[in-house]
């Protein structure tokens, strides 16, 4: 720890909602998940609403799911009647209603960005699938990632099927965010074990072509275009109004950023990045 501030009432040890910086830790225990040979990278998975022979939404892959290019139909803005908003208040089963959305691309062909339909929810009941044993599932992110790195502080929530919902609802304090970003900071290792295999992080950090190399796997990348003052190397989790959570491998260099700032007029993540990166050097 180089550095830590905080406002007024929030504490060093205090969890704060990830939001979508979630979607990186969900990078994660699928990498885990793959690791112990939970899950199989090369099958398609195990989604109940596309059990169908004919369904041609058997074909979406883990990795388009992590890439956010499945194909499937999902309203994404805040409206209140919008599909997002209506998973994350209005329904027990999330991923049922996330997973019940038709194919409005075919699998691969389009890059959309999604809470819902193109990612994680979805992995998580695949996740939840495959290992068939709810307490065991629900001990996982404790087990296989939270616990070896030291995240005491860190809670996933299930939403009311008891799928836990890796699309938003996970809380770390500041401190445990930068033990997360530190892992992926040193390939994958963590106290001279390899949590994560270096090619898993690796997946992470390289661009899909139909994001106009903007995201790789649940990871975002910083862009020449977007972000002119960081690393060409760097990447980073990102959430609703500003958070962040950036790794510059070639500063060797974890920024952690958990307040919100209204979009309007926003929070600038290049500006403040390359600041914090120059106060370091």
């Amino acid at each position: 720890m180089v550095a830590e501030h905080y406002a007024k009432g929030i504490q060093p040890h205090m969890p704060l909602i990830g939001w979508s910086m979630n979607k990186s830790i969900t990078h994660a225990l699928i990498g885990r998940a793959i690791d112990e040979e939970l899950l199989d990278p090369d099958k398609p998975p195990r989604v109940p609403e596309w059990s169908n022979s004919l369904d041609p939404r058997q074909k979406i892959s883990l990795d388009q799911l992590l890439r956010m290019n499945s194909g499937l139909a999902f309203e994404k803005t805040g409206a209140l009647n919008s599909d997002l908003m209506r998973m994350l208040t209005q329904e027990a089963d999330m991923t049922g209603f996330a997973a019940s959305k038709s194919l409005s691309k075919k699998p691969g062909k389009k890059w959309n960005y999604s809470s819902g339909t193109t990612n994680t929810n979805i992995l998580s009941r695949i996740l939840r699938h495959a290992i068939d044993d709810d307490q065991r599932y629900w001990r996982f992110p404790s087990q296989a990632l939270f616990g070896p790195l030291g995240m005491t502080t860190a809670v996933l929530e299930s939403d009311n099927s008891g799928t836990l919902v890796d699309s938003s609802l996970a809380w770390a304090s500041g401190r445990d965010w930068a033990r997360f970003g530190q892992l992926y900071l040193d390939q994958g290792s963590w106290n001279d074990k390899q949590l994560l295999p270096a090619n898993w992080v690796q997946q992470a950090r390289t661009a899909y072509r139909g994001s106009k190399q903007a995201y790789g796997a649940h990871w975002w990348i910083s862009r020449r275009k977007s972000r002119p003052d960081l690393p060409t190397d760097s990447f980073s989790a990102e959430g609703y109004q500003g958070l962040l959570l950036l790794v510059a491998p070639s500063q060797r260099a974890v920024i952690v950023r958990l307040g919100q700032t209204p979009k309007k007029p926003g929070f600038d993540a290049n500006a403040f990045g390359a600041d914090v990166l120059s106060a370091l050097r």
